[in-house]
């Protein structure tokens, strides 16, 4: 069972109906001991940094996602769902984050063309990682998004983008991934992630 946390992101239902596309088996939940007990987690997002945290803060959630995380099951955030694993985030004046991944949030540079990047970039993969599998290096994704994370992690980053700045667009630690795209809004190769990622929790020992 995948547990896909409800905190009212704006693109909570579209994950949904994705990952059940693709197969999964779901419960949505904002109960900290239903995420803990669950095969598999997806943090999905849209919006501010800062308004993830104070949700997630609200519904006593910013303890559960680190430690599901260095359990080692397994983990996917998308978009701000991602973000919010960074240390610090810039967005909306200084804040702290999750503090999983070791580096800040920052805004992208405006020379890479109107802010924010709405639309198809393309990905290009850093490492070998299942969650690429039948996926072709290169291949486009969508994104919506003004900032993102820049980490002082290289060996985690497994895709990067580049929007007036090279980005990472995945990121792969442990049994957790992360996508700064929106793989529910990315036709055939999001599609292929998710199914990807459900496959990963399939396979993933129990304890």
């Amino acid at each position: 069972m995948i547990a896909v946390i409800d905190y009212g992101a704006g693109n909570l239902r579209s994950a949904v109906r994705a990952l059940q596309h693709v197969g999964a088996a779901l419960t949505v939940s904002d109960d900290p001991k239903v995420i803990a007990a669950a095969d598999g987690v997806v943090l999905p997002g849209v919006g501010a940094t800062r308004d993830t945290m104070q949700e997630l803060e609200r519904r006593g959630l910013t303890s559960v996602i680190p430690e599901v995380i260095e359990r080692r099951t397994p983990f996917l955030g998308i978009c701000v769902g991602m973000q919010v694993l960074a240390e610090t985030s810039e967005e909306w004046g200084a804040h702290a984050c999750l503090g999983v991944v070791p580096g800040s949030v920052r805004r992208l540079p405006e020379a890479g063309g109107k802010v924010p990047q709405i639309g198809w970039n393309q990905v290009h993969f850093a490492t070998e990682h299942p969650l690429f599998a039948s996926i072709p290096d290169g291949a486009d994704f969508y994104f919506v998004h003004s900032f993102y994370v820049d980490t002082a992690a290289p060996e985690i980053v497994a895709g990067r983008t580049a929007y007036g700045v090279e980005f990472p667009s995945v990121l792969a630690f442990g049994s957790a991934v992360a996508t700064q795209f929106h793989p529910e809004k990315s036709g055939r190769w999001g599609l292929q992630l998710l199914r990807n990622f459900v496959g990963l929790v399939e396979a993933h020992p129990k304890p």
